[in-house]
């Protein structure tokens, strides 16, 4: 079956997929989170960007996810915030 060229196709188990919080409205910013991670499959990443240290997000996916997604800090700096979730295979 040929694939538009604009499709989203899954190539490797360990993808890592961009999303910058900076750019969703807060209202729907942690609801566009979820959806990004419920939507990854074993193996694959979400790289979060953000302005701030999620805190409040990070134990709401705790709480959510559990065990199944890691959480890997690749940035740490005052306004500039990098988190790898992974989804464990």
């Amino acid at each position: 079956m040929n694939q538009p060229a604009h499709a989203h196709v899954h190539t490797s188990p360990d993808q890592i997929y961009p999303f910058d919080a900076r750019g969703v409205a807060k209202r729907f910013r942690h609801a566009a989170i979820f959806g990004a991670l419920d939507s990854l499959r074993p193996g694959e990443t979400m790289r979060f960007v953000n302005d701030h240290d999620p805190l409040p997000l990070l134990d709401q996916l705790r709480n959510r996810y559990g065990e199944a997604v890691t959480i890997e800090y690749r940035q740490r700096d005052p306004g500039a915030i990098v988190i790898d979730f992974v989804v464990k295979p």
